[in-house]
């Protein structure tokens, strides 16, 4: 005589809950000091004194960024590297 199949319980899994996120703050925005032509020169008693120089290949009116060990052209790229 044979047993008699056993009949299993489906298992009830347990409902997540879903959990809250505490919203983040926003952040206020970091205004940047407004850059003018005050920056690229100086006035004297003579004048006015470039303090940065203009670009060798593009001519005067565009002024070369100073990198530290270097000039760089934003507008075609040239740098001249300065002397240590």
């Amino acid at each position: 005589m044979e047993k008699p199949a056993a009949v299993e319980k489906p298992v009830e899994k347990p409902v997540e809950v879903p959990v809250e996120k505490p919203k983040k703050k926003k952040r206020e925005k970091v205004r940047k000091k407004e850059k003018g032509a005050y920056t690229r020169y100086k006035v004297d008693d003579k004048g006015l004194t470039r303090l940065r120089p203009y670009c060798e290949r593009c001519g005067p009116g565009y002024f070369m960024a100073d990198h530290g060990d270097r000039y760089s052209c934003g507008h075609c790229g040239f740098t001249r590297y300065k002397r240590a």
